[in-house]
């Protein structure tokens, strides 16, 4: 089966975007694929042009390259996605590592609105760089009332939506096999 990448763009020690991931890593497991875990808050990324110490951008653009499809999780932060996010994407290489493959978009965030503004800006920014990005996007609003202290999805329609963003994007590689 497809080796896929799950990118946690959060670097909060309470980790919803994580805890979401959890669920869609639970799904994809379930269809057999081989699940790759990119937590972007133990990588140290430069700026573009910048040069620094510890630099790990090549072996995240190793990660990249290594996968055939990905799974993106980013709160919303003042309307857009996290800056780690911004960051690995301009590390990513030029072209970039997820040039051509399917890219699944999942967001969550604390007001009533979810995380609608930061997808909209992640699909533009995706299908600039020449991923192929998944239809339907997954937003969980409210996300503090969704997830119990230990990362328990406690809201049952909230689970079953967040496992579909492994459902289409498995759904989505095996009928482009089949091609």
């Amino acid at each position: 089966m497809a080796t896929i990448a799950l990118i946690n763009s959060s670097v909060q020690t309470k980790n919803y975007t994580g805890f979401t991931l959890q669920i869609v890593k639970q799904e994809l497991l379930k269809k057999e694929h081989n699940v790759v875990e990119i937590d972007l808050k133990e990588f140290n990324l430069p700026f573009p042009g910048e040069k620094i110490e510890n630099d790990n951008s090549a072996e995240l653009r190793k990660l990249l390259k290594s996968a055939e499809a990905f799974i993106v999780g980013s709160p919303e932060y003042n309307g857009s996605f996290t800056a780690k996010l911004k960051l690995m994407i301009e590390n990513s290489g030029y072209p970039s590592m997820m040039k051509g493959k399917p890219v699944g978009l999942v967001g969550i965030a604390s007001g009533v609105l979810g995380a609608t503004k930061s997808l909209e800006q992640l699909r533009t920014v995706f299908s600039h760089i020449g991923s192929i990005v998944l239809p339907r996007v997954v937003s969980i609003a409210e996300i503090e009332k969704k997830f119990d202290d230990d990362g328990n999805c406690i809201d049952q329609n909230t689970e079953s939506e967040i496992k579909l963003a492994g459902k289409n994007l498995s759904k989505f590689l095996s009928l482009i096999k089949t091609q």
